[in-house]
């Protein structure tokens, strides 16, 4: 008989150096533009209530079918979340499991979604009474857990709700290999630990990505319940960014295996920068999102109003002298590091070409205002193609990295630096190419192909030379997407 292997996936919970080290800078690139245009939102954006309410609903929806509880069509999905749990909405082949069953489970979530928001709303303290009780609220109308009998068959057992696990709950993986997570005798201590822990990390003022990404996956380790620790996992991290100004963190179906469960197990092997790149990932949607809702949407001509003359009222306060000077400072730094990188591309570039081409940059500083609506056009397009409102409000810049074939083929890389949203701090870097033909005494554009590549978001407030690494690998993302634009056509 051939001994089944065995991965101990537990170990006494803390927090190490590693997981302090991680890089947390594509969450810290946008993250100030954010926290400026939430406190507005939340005064006056009916929009926003209602984009956190679909917020809430996608979350209740995918965290079940994550974990296999169920599955929903997306059409429907996507019903639900812009209108609610309504039964008759759905139609026979648009699920696998009874609706009724479905419905309960969906409210469910529903309702512990809501839960975790009114807890930060109340700054309650996060406790071990409070997660049995989030325990409780998942697990409403789930009645088992999977579970084996001595033989090693599987079985369902009746699920303790609120409650701690009594039995081993280690399943075993494709290949075979068993995995050991926390002893039922030994959870207790460990959750107590793990709270204790992520309070002394709150204290020391540890970076809350770091926070929220270490406590997930710790719990997951531990996986005090005999089931639910996913959902559980998952509002509790959720907790964690909602009480620093985020969103709930919610895994959709699509990235779980390759995205989320493939981060997950790095993490189990010491590596954690994936999950930490995995929870950033998920938070920057939101942002980016959230960064395009208006602030006014009203019917009434009172509230119009009074939202207006006040606008008006901070608009003129906002422009002061240093306000501008600082914004001004930023997209300027900003742009001197993407022509940093784009020269220091086309030295490379240069060097490996041996004369069969040449690269020549240009640049529009958003300084400058003559040439700043050379490619407005342009920006429109790309805008829509990667959906977000390109605000027309603030100075513009512009590069092209122009590289010239023989036979007069003629390819140019048009990177833009313009202003995303309705934040005045927050910036977009987008790309677009351009094919070239002779025209008279200069060239024509051809066409011009906004790339796949989306924009790269971020905040002019803070430390701008911290965004320096991402604005590099964005423009270096662009030549390599162009470079193989070009390669397919020769």
């Amino acid at each position: 008989m051939v001994e089944q292997k065995i991965h101990r996936l537990w170990e006494n919970i803390k927090l190490n150096q590693k997981w302090l080290e991680c890089d947390t800078s594509t969450i810290d690139d946008i993250s100030p533009s954010w926290f400026a245009r939430r406190e507005i939102l939340q005064k006056n954006s009916k929009e926003y209530q209602e984009f956190i309410t679909e917020l809430k609903r996608e979350h209740a929806i995918e965290t079940g079918i994550v974990e296999r509880m169920y599955d929903l069509e997306k059409g429907i999905t996507e019903t639900f979340i812009k209108k609610g749990f309504v039964e008759s909405y759905i139609s026979h082949n648009d699920t696998n499991v009874p609706v009724p069953k479905l419905i309960s489970h969906l409210s469910d979530h529903l309702d512990a979604v809501d839960f975790v928001f009114d807890v930060v709303k109340e700054n309650r303290d996060l406790t071990i009474g409070f997660i049995k009780e989030l325990h409780s609220l998942v697990t409403r109308n789930q009645e088992y857990a999977e579970g084996r009998d001595q033989f090693g068959s599987k079985t369902k057992v009746n699920l303790r709700k609120g409650a701690f696990k009594i039995l081993e709950n280690n399943p075993t993986r494709g290949d075979g290999t068993k995995i050991l997570y926390c002893p039922p005798e030994h959870v207790q201590v460990e959750m107590e630990n793990l709270i204790s822990i992520y309070n002394d990390a709150e204290n020391k003022n540890i970076h809350y990505l770091i926070c929220a990404t270490w406590f997930h996956h710790a719990f997951t380790t531990i996986h005090p319940f005999q089931d639910g620790n996913g959902r559980i996992a998952r509002l509790l991290a959720s907790l964690i960014l909602i009480k620093h100004g985020l969103f709930p963190f919610t895994v959709l179906r699509e990235e779980a295996k390759a995205k989320y469960i493939d981060a997950l197990e790095k993490a189990d092997e010491q590596e954690f920068q994936p999950l930490i790149d995995y929870f950033s990932e998920v938070q920057k949607r939101h942002i980016e999102k959230a960064l395009n809702i208006k602030e006014v949407y009203s019917s009434s001509f009172d509230e119009v109003i009074d939202i207006f003359s006040g606008k008006i009222d901070n608009w003129q306060k906002r422009k002061v002298v240093e306000r501008e000077a600082q914004l001004n400072r930023a997209r300027n730094h900003v742009f001197n590091f993407c022509l940093k990188h784009l020269n220091l591309i086309s030295d490379q570039l240069s060097a490996r070409l041996n004369g069969n081409a040449t690269i020549t940059i240009e640049q529009c500083s958003p300084n400058e205002d003559k040439r700043q609506d050379y490619y407005y056009g342009q920006i429109i397009k790309y805008a829509k193609k990667h959906e977000y409102y390109f605000n027309r409000n603030f100075p513009k810049g512009w590069l092209t990295f122009r590289i010239e074939l023989a036979d007069n083929k003629k390819y140019q890389l048009c990177i833009t630096i313009h202003h995303y949203g309705y934040e005045d701090s927050t910036l977009a870097i987008g790309a677009f190419l351009e094919f070239l033909v002779p025209y008279e005494s200069h060239d024509r554009i051809d066409e011009a192909l906004p790339l796949e590549i989306k924009p790269h978001v971020i905040s002019l407030t803070g430390e701008i030379t911290t965004k320096e690494k991402n604005i590099a690998a964005f423009i270096r993302n662009a030549v390599t997407l162009t470079m193989a634009q070009i390669a397919s056509e020769l």
